[in-house]
């Protein structure tokens, strides 16, 4: 075995020629700090879209709805924010949070819809 040198607090210590840190608590410590910037931005996204996503659940619980866009502004629902868009032969436009849709409908109100797994 050969002696190393940690590449988190620069301590040697003895094991697997492969081996990089000296302890879990470094390993994730690098890591972390490695992947802090580039996941900040995911890390946003999916808590804005799991909010979103809770928003439509709870406006929705019978798989059909309509509600008003004052009831989704008022409980935080960021419109900026959906995985995916279905457009239906007519040409309407959905707008999905994974399962849970929304489409919007004239007057300010919107028809909440879930689609089947």
């Amino acid at each position: 075995m050969q002696k190393q040198q940690c590449l988190e607090c620069g301590e040697p210590f003895k094991g697997r020629v492969d081996k990089k840190f000296c302890s879990d608590y470094c390993r994730n410590s690098y890591n972390n700090k490695v992947n802090k910037d580039s996941k900040n931005l995911i890390r946003n996204t999916n808590n804005r879209l799991r909010k979103n996503y809770r928003i439509l659940e709870a406006l929705n619980p019978n798989q059909k709805t309509k509600t008003s866009k004052t009831k989704l502004n008022e409980r935080g629902f960021d419109f900026n924010y959906f995985t995916s868009i279905y457009t239906t032969k007519a040409g309407t436009i959905y707008y999905f949070v994974y399962d849970q849709g929304y489409l919007p409908l004239e007057g300010g109100y919107y028809a909440l819809v879930k689609r089947d797994s």
